[in-house]
């Protein structure tokens, strides 16, 4: 297995580096922005497991993946309730990692666990269609890494109960963006803290 769970106490440099960035952008971009009215209480509970992939290569982080969509699935929820494979060492390029994600998707389903589980992606470089590579928007999904996020269905639809407008948090992501700008987003991910 080539993914590492990284714990707070890992000795390791190179992951408490890796962790400590992942974990800046998930408080200040995604929780500190409230880009997903969601991530607050896993991360208050502790239910994030953070893995760190030592996959160079798509066939490497396919193997990572399917490692990690197993745990999650077999993990008690109130435990475990998401898990970001961190991939520091592949896909760097955005197209390779998009690319990616369609392979994502099919182990999902060839393990059986679609509709059980689901993948969303977050990457350095990340572009909606249609958009300049420096528009805004694209913000919403990018971080310091690029990033396999393994949520719950019934998550995710416990919380889409809990948050009636969930439809339209896309668009509100948009207009949070929109009104910090490039600048204030840079602003805002250099400082530390909430």
């Amino acid at each position: 297995m080539n993914a590492i769970a990284a714990q707070p106490s890992d000795a390791n440099a190179a992951h408490a580096e890796i962790l400590a960035a992942t974990r800046h952008w998930l408080t200040r971009a995604v929780i500190g922005l409230n880009l997903c009215p969601f991530a607050k209480s896993v991360q208050v509970k502790q239910q994030i497991r953070y893995a760190i992939s030592e996959a160079t290569d798509l066939e490497g982080v396919l193997t990572d993946l399917e490692v990690e969509l197993k745990t999650l699935d077999a993990a008690d929820p109130e435990q475990l309730d998401t898990t970001l494979l961190i991939l520091p060492h592949a896909l760097a390029d955005f197209a390779d990692f998009n690319d990616a994600t369609w392979f994502a998707d099919r182990l999902l389903e060839q393990l059986r666990l679609e509709g059980t589980l689901q993948i969303a992606s977050f990457h350095p470089q990340y572009q909606f269609a249609g958009t300049a590579p420096d528009d805004i928007e694209n913000y919403t999904n990018r971080a310091p890494y690029p990033i396999l996020h393994l949520l719950r269905e019934a998550s995710i639809e416990r919380a889409v109960e809990a948050f009636p407008d969930a439809a339209d948090i896309y668009e509100r992501n948009m207009e949070t963006l929109r009104r910090l700008g490039l600048q204030g987003w840079r602003d805002w991910m250099s400082r530390d803290g909430e």
